[in-house]
């Protein structure tokens, strides 16, 4: 299970690794951690209310192991020792608040295990609610950095509620681009890859853009895992989504539920992040963080909190 600022998802498979289920909830946890570096009664009831749901699925594969990773927002927060607790109760397993460079690393691993075959460095990018990993491989080394470019904390911290103007981009994009240089700064190779990588985005901004690309109402993994977008069809939605209120935006095909206010600072996160790697197109991976935590668990390795 993964806990996540945004959202809480959940991966079950079998010893070999095959998927078994997959869920995702919107939990939106880190709401207001940003301000105040705690989670919320509210955020933490409605986490616990899909842990325990989400335990009763798991425990249906008997026997099982069963394993919380928590980010961003839970790494923030002041109260973190009472979400531990809450979440081993409520899902019966092992619980860890893992690190931005594990939660990168297993990003990585997750995005590229079953990745087409291509000459570009692969460079994962993992959009979530409050922050925004970014990971390669490197001279047989795996980099990972964690930066605060969540689509959550974009959104409270430089767009607000309502209608997206030119004085809140323009306020948007200054710190995407502050937080770029300063993941750059931590990660060398990332200068000397610019323009030669092949982009992998995860997570929710990316799947619900592949959605609305493709009008698909209702989430098909087939038609957003493994799909090429451009940098023209994120600039395209960006525009269109922009001057709508968040209640305008939940009424367009394809948008998921959950992601109507906070889908914009996402797609400005993507639009940074492509730019500074000077490509033109990415492809969308389904496969994340929880098939890469699913396969250090299987092959005997462990989270661990940081």
């Amino acid at each position: 299970m993964d806990c996540g600022s945004n959202s809480t998802r959940l991966l079950v498979s079998s010893p070999e690794g095959a998927t078994l289920h997959r869920e995702m909830r919107i939990t939106r946890l880190s709401e207001g951690v940003d301000a105040s570096r705690r989670l919320t009664e509210a955020a933490l009831a409605r986490t616990r209310q899909v842990l325990e749901e989400f335990g009763v699925i798991a425990r249906r594969s008997d026997p099982c192991d069963i394993v919380v990773v928590a980010t961003s927002a839970v790494r923030d927060a002041q109260n973190r020792q009472e979400f531990v607790e809450m979440a081993r109760a409520a899902s019966g397993g092992e619980v860890a608040v893992i690190s931005g460079h594990d939660e990168a690393r297993y990003s990585y691993l997750g995005a590229t295990a079953h990745l087409p075959v291509d000459e570009r460095a692969p460079v994962v990018l993992d959009i979530g609610g409050g922050s925004s990993e970014i990971a390669l491989q490197w001279d047989s080394r795996l980099w990972g950095t964690s930066t605060s470019l969540g689509c959550v904390r974009v959104s409270e911290r430089c767009l607000g509620t309502g209608v997206i103007g030119a004085v809140e981009t323009l306020r948007a994009r200054d710190f995407i681009d502050e937080e770029l240089a300063r993941a750059a700064s931590e990660l060398p190779p990332l200068t000397d890859l610019a323009g030669r990588v092949r982009l992998v985005g995860l997570a929710g901004t990316v799947a619900t853009l592949a959605q609305l690309v493709s009008s698909v109402v209702e989430y098909d993994r087939a038609a957003v895992h493994h799909r090429v977008l451009t940098r023209d069809q994120v600039r395209v939605w960006r525009d269109r989504l922009s001057p709508l209120t968040p209640s305008q935006r939940a009424t367009i095909p394809g948008m998921v539920p959950g992601r109507e206010d906070v889908i914009v600072a996402g797609l400005l996160v993507l639009e940074g992040v492509m730019d500074f790697f000077g490509v033109s197109d990415l492809i969308t991976s389904e496969d994340d963080i929880l098939d890469g935590v699913s396969a250090d668990v299987r092959s005997g390795r462990r989270p661990v909190t940081m």
